[in-house]
């Protein structure tokens, strides 16, 4: 390999997974500070991975109200199709985290209404502990609060630098000034919370989790009429993008999911029969109807006598898809064959309390 031209060995390295890359850093301390830790190499890496045509899930822990729970672990990964999956050793295994919506660039974000909140990358077990920002700080005078926000995650695209975001309705979790909403973002940089002024015109419906795609993260509104908001994360403004042509009504907004595929936009949407989901062309500024499953003949949508909305996660190839189904006592993750409308669990797990998303493993952290 020393022989081989610097390019080359670029090339192959690009071709392998992270486990064997960060063996490689032990083996020659110039593949690591000039190959292995360089930004460029990771993307390059990384995208290849994402082009593999396999799909990465991580399962992260969260509170079943079942207090100290030996069978909980706070991360696992594994790859769709395999029957194995690995656990992640974290120095946080007697806690509970929530994770945001969405995972970026192989790192996602763990939080608590309360606690510090910890940006992870699964796959190198690197992390970084952000401090409270003035919500979380202020959250335990409001432990009566009905309301409970969540944070986002995502990606400035132009900087290429990375945001947690917590935007919540002003009055709603008790404060009492004259912008309607709050918004934080944490700057990496200086390792502290600010402000983004003017925040959000719209108030934001805090039971749905927001969703990073293509540099900013989005909410449902809350009002009248019932609109996407988008964050955008490079210039720190909001604006509310043509809202899908289903979203007009709350008892339509229940039955709603924002989501990502194919890295665009998409919202899922249940209308008896059928569950839809809605693609939206950035450039074109239009929806598009993508999928229709019909769910009449998915049993596995009905739970306890009623009818529920699945999470989209992934497409698996041209015919199936991947959904995350949160109340599940078998497995949070379900595929369903379009073509022949068959379902299965595809990971079976010992409880059922984690969250699961889609991610691409990666050498990437934040300095």
């Amino acid at each position: 390999m020393e022989l081989l031209p610097h390019d080359v060995v670029e090339y192959i390295f690009e071709r392998l997974d992270v486990k064997t890359l960060l063996k490689f850093t032990a083996v020659s301390k110039q593949w690591k500070s000039s190959i292995i830790q360089c930004r460029s190499f990771q993307t390059r890496q990384m995208l290849h991975r994402k082009q593999s045509g396999k799909t990465d899930v991580v399962l992260v822990s969260l509170y079943d109200g079942a207090g100290s729970n030996p069978n909980i672990e706070a991360l696992r990964t594994l790859v769709v199709g395999s029957t194995v999956s690995v656990k992640i050793p974290t120095t946080w295994e007697n806690k509970f985290y929530q994770v945001c919506n969405s995972s970026c660039d192989g790192l996602i974000c763990l939080y608590y209404r309360y606690n510090p909140s910890i940006v992870v990358n699964p796959t190198t077990r690197w992390h970084r502990t952000i401090p409270p920002c003035i919500y979380q700080l202020g959250a335990f005078d409001r432990i009566r609060q009905l309301v409970s926000p969540s944070p986002g995650f995502g990606k400035d695209k132009i900087c290429g630098t990375y945001k947690p975001v917590w935007l919540y309705n002003s009055a709603e979790v008790g404060l009492k000034i004259k912008s309607i909403t709050t918004c934080e973002v944490f700057d990496f940089t200086t390792n502290a919370w600010r402000y983004i002024v003017p925040a959000s015109p719209y108030l934001i419906y805090h039971s749905q989790d927001p969703v990073y795609c293509d540099g900013s993260l989005h909410w449902f509104t809350k009002g009248d009429e019932t609109n996407i908001l988008a964050l955008d994360l490079h210039t720190e403004t909001f604006q509310v993008i043509p809202p899908p042509p289903f979203l007009h009504s709350l008892l339509r907004l229940i039955e709603s999911i924002i989501c990502s595929l194919h890295d665009r936009l998409c919202v899922s949407e249940r209308i008896w029969p059928q569950q839809v989901i809605w693609s939206f062309d950035s450039e074109e500024k239009t929806w598009k109807k993508i999928y229709s499953i019909d769910l009449k003949t998915a049993p596995s949508w009905r739970r306890n006598n009623r009818w529920r909305t699945f999470s989209p996660l992934s497409v698996l190839g041209k015919d199936k898809l991947l959904f995350y189904d949160g109340e599940s006592s078998d497995g949070p993750l379900v595929t369903l064959d379009l073509r022949t409308k068959y379902c299965d669990i595809a990971y079976k797990c010992k409880v059922k309390a984690y969250k699961a998303l889609c991610y691409v493993p990666s050498l990437i952290s934040i300095l």
